[in-house]
């Protein structure tokens, strides 16, 4: 679940000062990000906010919570062989950010 999920709507980066996961979704998808947030403890979840017509949340994994929870379940899962420019973009942000 939580690979096709960030491999679909997920977004790997930063703020240029710590790494993040990003994943923005319309409110319709309240349950999963109360999902998202008890697979990764200490994520957080944003929102809802209203902008441009458009109604979502915000979750995000950063600090702490990303480097000692989120990144070693994802360095478990096939991502390069499942989607390769997903892998690439993920390994850019630990690259990035020497993670």
């Amino acid at each position: 679940m939580l690979l096709g999920i960030l491999i679909g709507e997920g977004s790997f980066g930063g703020d240029g000062r710590q790494p993040q996961i990003t994943l923005r979704m319309h409110t319709r998808h309240q349950r999963l990000f109360e999902r998202l947030l008890e697979l990764v403890p200490g994520s957080k979840l944003y929102g809802p906010y209203d902008h441009g017509g458009r109604r979502y949340f915000q979750w995000m994994a950063r600090g702490q919570v990303l480097r000692d929870t989120l990144l070693p379940m994802l360095d478990a899962l096939p991502l390069e062989d499942t989607d390769e420019y997903v892998y690439e973009r993920y390994q850019e942000m630990k690259l990035r950010y020497k993670l």
